[in-house]
């Protein structure tokens, strides 16, 4: 009968262990997230611009590209590492430097992943820090706009 037992006390001690991980994330209120080059870089609670245009005929123009994409927004954001900054330092700075972008939408347990969006040849045009907190250590973003090439699901 003991020998019974002891995997679902395993189990019920590894469900126990991934709950105690997902209620100590510090970013689950965050649903949205980037990913810069497979890298988690930022956390958001909204995401607006994730759009696609096909352009008629009459609106092409020799050598131009029959699809644009829009300005993908990310709004009310915290962000631990320094890297999407230096990121966006190097567009103010006249270099962009095209990356690969993903945003993933977490379920509300903040591990399962509900969708995602995949963004190439992106960077960062736009950076609005929120109020300033001397007593917090994670960098507080109001909005990040980044200008992308193309856009896929999935």
């Amino acid at each position: 009968m003991a020998e019974a037992e002891a995997p679902e006390a395993a189990s019920r001690e590894q469900e126990t262990c991934s709950r105690a991980r997902v209620l100590a994330d510090p970013f689950r209120a965050y649903p949205f997230k980037l990913r810069i080059d497979g890298v988690v870089e930022g956390h958001f609670t909204q995401c607006s611009g994730l759009e696609g245009e096909v352009l008629g005929p009459r609106a092409r123009t020799r050598g131009s590209s029959s699809i644009t994409a829009g300005d993908m927004t990310l709004r009310q954001g915290v962000s631990q590492s320094p890297a999407l900054w230096s990121w966006f330092l190097a567009s103010m700075n006249g270099v962009p430097r095209c990356r690969g972008v993903s945003v993933l939408l977490l379920d509300t347990d903040g591990v399962t992943e509900r969708m995602r969006w995949t963004i190439d040849e992106a960077w960062p045009k736009k950076w609005r820090a929120a109020p300033l907190d001397a007593l917090g250590k994670r960098i507080a973003i109001d909005s990040l706009t980044l200008i992308f090439e193309s856009l896929r699901r999935g």
